[in-house]
């Protein structure tokens, strides 16, 4: 893994985040306060970026490459989309990390440290720092809501096909 220093909140980084989708609803400020937590990780193939049962504060945005989700060593899923969310359940339940994720292929993740809270300005007042963490746990349950959607009609298709095998 290549790790960058915590991330600067100049306009040309700010403009870098608007891109990605998971973002696009953050203000300037509110982006500002995420680069002061943000670090950028490269991964190669294979490199393990979340390990399942550790307790690390990292949440992850996909910024290219590809990812495989294994639970218990089986592959449970993959995440393609460029800026999509992972590792927010641990910071949602505080409890350890419930699978783990591997790169497929060169793979470069934007990183926050969300136990780097005192990164964050004093300047920033009590409601405007409870307005970013609320717009990141409205994120965050977009996000797993789409998993879970997703989830449901696996399970579905699972069930239907195992009723099919059990009826022959």
């Amino acid at each position: 893994m290549i790790e960058s220093k915590y991330l600067k909140d100049n306009v040309q980084n700010i403009q870098r985040l608007m891109a990605i989708p998971g973002l696009k609803d953050f203000e300037t400020r509110n982006l500002a306060k995420l680069l002061r937590l943000s670090k950028i990780r490269q991964y190669e193939n294979r490199e393990l970026i979340i390990r399942e049962g550790d307790n690390d504060p990292w949440l992850y945005f996909l910024l290219s490459g590809q990812l495989r989700i294994e639970k218990q060593g089986v592959e449970i899923g993959h995440i393609r989309e460029v800026g999509e969310i992972f590792g927010e359940m641990r910071i949602v339940d505080s409890l350890t990390r419930s699978a783990s994720v591997y790169a497929v292929g060169d793979t470069i993740c934007l990183c926050v440290d969300t136990s780097a809270k005192g990164r964050l300005s004093d300047a920033d007042d009590r409601d405007e720092r409870l307005d970013f963490l609320l717009l990141l746990y409205r994120i965050f349950a977009e996000y797993m809501s789409i998993r879970l959607r997703a989830t449901n009609e696996e399970l579905t298709r699972a069930k239907k096909k195992l009723e099919t095998l059990t009826a022959s």
